[in-house]
């Protein structure tokens, strides 16, 4: 089978072709391989899977299946394990400041594991938020052939008769503090929002960038809304082993398919789906690592012009498990495609076009939860860009399911979420306020915190339309409400935001992409020429290191100069 592929012209070759590689190749031998064995190309299969939580315990499993599918063919498969960071457990505390920073490590420990052992391809499972983008970025940065595989959403919760996922769990602890739940009620939900394996339910981040995963190409079609538990898992990750063999053999590599159009038709199923801000993040830092221009207001340009059509929690009625039932991220790309939203010639790890692809889909006019370009739920995306006084280098906001586009109101400050935090806990919040999370920023936090321990207690409490929340941290893709993240520059960089006070009119309109600041030049600049850097209680460590190196949300927050200062691919080594 290996005669399909000149090991020579392989990265692999470095550890195991000639007469100086037989120290290398004894240590192969240790491992009980074959001579004909070590003559394959060598084949990363690289896994998020843990017991940190419910999104990363099946992955393990899912990758050792993928070995069937690369041994099938041709290939051998070298199995790895990398970090994640899960951030419903993080979230609420000083742990959230590891989730961002966890994307890094990831694609970093990838490229590490991949270039240290001379991997001539990969295979990726991941199932928590920050482990798909961090997975995806590797291989742009690799640049070997490469497929992604989701492990799979969890199936929703039942209780009372109504489906549930664990943003229900957040909400109730706000209407537990505001005295509209009992405690045993909270203690019953709890037990019974995450029923078992699998990533959260809704269109959160985890399943917003599992949607990218395919739009963008680097997914198999249909494969990445499969719940977790559903034994079809096994399928896909045996046929990814066996086409990432097909996508070596034919040398069709993941920038080769990531192209700007491709990046545009990733935007543009974000918004169709009402997904995660994340989405906004995490697509320019992949971006990032082919040396393509995609940064924040180039995801919002395609946001403007995309209809929200896919009816997903957190601002819709079904989760991920309903909407593979209605035919999946192919369904909804189906109705893009047809109404020119999509560019259709982008090339995919199928080796065909990803209009091609869509071909094959038949539409269903008979499901309920992805409507038609021609009748959406809104004409607009369910993601908005934002710019203005306030937010000069941007801001994101998602607006899925909301009534209220326009929110004006006198800024109340916070320093860090806890604070925040403790005044929601206590009710110290005024209906028609505009929150202002602060230093929270990927610099300033370090780590750019998620906040939807405080957006959940504000929703729970039924504050969740009554007040705006803007920070220059990030939330959840669980999140609702009038939240807006990314807002740059950061505090810490002395952006407008470090220059708010209580009692300043901040202006938001989601309609006309715009969020101000009502203080005049002359104050704003006695506040500038007053304002002092601050420092942080992490002076050593990873998150040290990574606030010495992040750049802005605007370009996605990431550590390093990527593709467009590399003076070398590591696929062609």
């Amino acid at each position: 089978m290996s005669n399909r592929f000149d090991k020579a012209k392989l990265p692999s070759r470095h550890v195991s072709l000639g007469p100086s590689r037989a120290p290398h190749r004894s240590y192969y031998y240790a491992m009980g391989m074959t001579e004909e064995e070590i003559n394959r190309p060598f084949v990363a299969v690289a896994s998020a899977g843990n017991d940190s939580a419910p999104c990363n315990t099946l992955l393990d499993s899912q990758a050792n299946i993928c070995r069937e599918g690369v041994i099938a063919g041709g290939g051998l498969p070298r199995r790895f394990n990398t970090i994640t960071v899960t951030d419903g457990i993080a979230m609420g505390h000083q742990g959230m400041k590891s989730s961002l920073v966890s994307r890094e490590v990831i694609a970093d420990s990838v490229e590490l594991s991949v270039r240290g052992h001379c991997y001539d391809a990969l295979v990726a499972f991941a199932g928590c938020d920050k482990s798909l983008p961090g997975m995806m970025m590797a291989m742009l940065r690799l640049n070997v052939p490469s497929i992604f595989v989701y492990g799979g959403s969890i199936l929703p919760g039942h209780f009372h008769g109504d489906d549930v996922t664990v943003v229900d769990v957040f909400e109730a602890v706000g209407r537990y503090e505001a005295d509209n739940c009992p405690l045993q009620e909270l203690i019953e939900l709890e037990k019974v929002a995450c029923p078992g394996h699998g990533a959260c339910g809704g269109q959160f981040t985890a399943n917003t960038m599992a949607c990218v995963g395919e739009a963008i190409g680097l997914s198999l079609p249909n494969s990445n809304m499969v719940p977790a538990p559903y034994e079809s898992n096994a399928d896909i990750a045996r046929a990814a082993g066996e086409q990432v063999m097909n996508l070596l053999e034919a040398n069709i590599r993941p920038r080769d398919i990531c192209t700007k159009e491709a990046f545009q038709n990733a935007a543009r199923v974000v918004a169709a789906t009402g997904g995660s801000t994340n989405g906004a993040l995490h697509l320019p830092a992949m971006a990032n690592e082919c040396g393509i221009d995609f940064d924040l207001f180039d995801v919002a340009e395609m946001f403007k012009s995309t209809p929200y059509i896919a009816d997903l929690k957190p601002g819709g009625k079904y989760v991920a498990k309903d909407m593979y039932e209605a035919g999946g991220v192919y369904m909804l790309m189906k109705t893009l495609l047809t109404n020119d939203l999509l560019d259709g010639n982008c090339l995919t790890v199928t080796g065909k076009t990803l209009g091609e692809n869509i071909d094959e889909i038949t539409w269903n006019p008979n499901q309920k939860v992805i409507y038609s370009v021609e009748r959406p739920l809104s004409p607009t995306g369910g993601v908005v860009g934002l710019k203005g006084s306030l937010a000069p280098d941007g801001a994101i906001v998602k607006v899925a399911g909301m009534a209220r586009l326009q929110f004006e109101g006198p800024a109340r400050c916070f320093d860090s979420e806890e604070d925040c935090f403790h005044a929601v806990e206590t009710r110290d919040i005024a209906e028609g306020s505009v929150i202002v999370i602060r230093y929270e920023g990927p610099k300033g936090g370090p780590g750019m915190r998620e906040m939807l321990s405080t957006t959940a207690a504000l929703y729970g409490q039924g504050m969740g339309e009554k007040v705006a929340l803007i920070t220059d941290g990030r939330f959840s893709g669980a999140t609702r409400g009038f939240c807006i993240g990314h807002v740059g520059p950061e505090a810490a960089e002395g952006g407008p935001i470090g220059l708010v006070e209580d009692g300043d009119i901040i202006r938001i309109d989601a309609e006309a992409g715009t969020i101000d600041l009502d203080v005049d030049a002359e104050t704003l600049k006695a506040r500038r020429e007053a304002w002092q850097p601050r420092t942080n209680d992490y002076q050593a460590g990873t998150l040290w290191r990574y606030a010495q190196n992040v750049g802005p949300a605007r370009t996605g927050a990431v550590t390093h100069p990527g593709a467009k200062a590399e003076t070398h691919v590591y696929a062609d080594i």
